[in-house]
């Protein structure tokens, strides 16, 4: 199965700011034991870091979005 790129432009660099806020978050987190809070700002950060650096997002992809064609 080949990923062609479905994310770009505005998109991307909110999923980029976003996913750097919710990584400070994770990261501000541990040490005050917020273990939940770490974990769900963990995961948040992952995925959305994930779409902005690859480009590409599996729910667009299944909603048929493509933000690239747009650049």
């Amino acid at each position: 199965m080949a990923f062609e790129r479905n994310v770009g432009g505005f998109d991307r660099l909110a999923r980029l700011v976003v996913g750097s806020a919710l990584l400070l978050v994770a990261l501000l987190a541990v040490p005050a034991s917020r273990w939940a809070v770490a974990t769900g700002a963990a995961l948040g950060s992952s995925g959305l870091l994930f779409n902005a650096v690859v480009g590409w997002c599996g729910l667009n992809a299944l909603l048929g979005i493509d933000t690239c064609s747009q650049e």
